[in-house]
C-alpha cells in the first residue's frame, strides 16, 4: 500500500525546527533532504544539525556529489533509509553495500534523464529506488507523470524493491501515482507550505486509499 511521507528541506536550524513542529502531530515516516551546494545548487542544514522525534521513521535523501564524504555521518544518525543519487559517484555501489551492512536500508535516486537499465547494478542491490521528478534542493517541483514508466523498468530489474517518488506530489496526482506503482510519495511543498498541513496530509492519504473506478 502506498504511503504519504512528509518532507523536510531547510536551510537553517531554526526553519528546520519549525518544519518538524509543523508535521509532528501527524507524521510518522518523514523524508529529510540535505544538499551540498554542488550536486544540488542550494545549501541545507548539514548532518550534524539533523534531529527528529524518537517515534519517527526517517528517510534521509542526500543530494550530494560525493556520497563517500557523507555516508559515515549519515549512518551514525541511524535513520531507516539513506538515499543517494545514481548520478553522483562511480563508487556508489560500495556505498550502498556499506549502508546495508549497518542494517540500514539503502536507496538510489534517479534523475529524470537517467534510464534504469543504465544503473541496473545499483537497482539490484538497493532496498529503495526513488524516481526523482522535482528540482534539486527546492520545494514545489512539477511532477512529470511520464516518469511513471520507470516503475515497470525498475521492477524488471529488482521485483521486490520499494519505489519512491519525489517531486510535485499533490492532491491532483497522488491517486495516479499510487495506482502507477509508487509505494512512497514524498510530499514537500504541498504539506509544508499549506495553511493547514494536517488537513492536506489527511486529504492525500484519503486520495491514495480510494478505490479506482472500474
Amino acid at each position: 500500500m502506498a504511503e504519504i511521507v512528509p518532507t523536510i528541506l531547510s536551510e537553517t536550524p531554526d526553519d528546520y525546527k519549525l518544519q518538524v513542529q509543523k508535521i509532528h502531530p501527524f507524521a510518522r515516516r518523514v523524508h529529510i533532504d540535505i544538499t551540498d551546494g554542488d550536486f544540488a545548487p542550494s545549501f541545507t542544514i548539514n548532518s550534524s544539525q539533523i534531529w527528529w522525534p524518537e517515534e519517527w521513521v526517517i528517510d534521509i535523501h542526500a543530494m550530494v556529489a560525493n556520497p563517500e564524504q557523507y555516508v559515515d555521518k549519515l549512518i551514525a544518525l541511524k535513520p531507516s533509509l539513506i538515499v543517494f543519487h545514481a548520478e553522483s559517484s562511480q563508487n556508489l555501489l560500495s556505498v550502498l553495500q556499506k549502508i546495508k551492512q549497518q542494517n540500514i536500508s539503502a536507496g538510489v535516486a534517479l534523475l529524470r534523464s537517467t534510464v534504469p537499465a543504465d544503473v541496473a547494478d545499483l537497482i539490484k542491490v538497493a532496498d529503495h529506488v526513488m524516481i526523482f521528478s522535482g528540482d534539486l534542493g527546492k520545494y514545489g517541483g512539477k511532477a512529470s507523470m511520464m516518469q511513471l514508466e520507470k516503475v515497470r523498468l525498475i521492477k524488471n530489474i529488482n521485483e521486490s524493491v520499494e519505489i519512491g517518488w519525489d517531486g510535485g506530489v499533490n492532491i491532483e496526482n497522488a491517486f495516479t501515482l499510487s495506482q502507477g506503482g509508487i509505494d512512497v510519495l514524498n510530499t514537500g511543498g504541498a504539506i509544508q507550505k499549506a495553511a493547514d498541513s494536517k488537513a492536506v496530509y489527511d486529504e492525500l492519504v484519503k486520495e491514495i486509499n480510494k478505490r479506482g473506478v472500474i
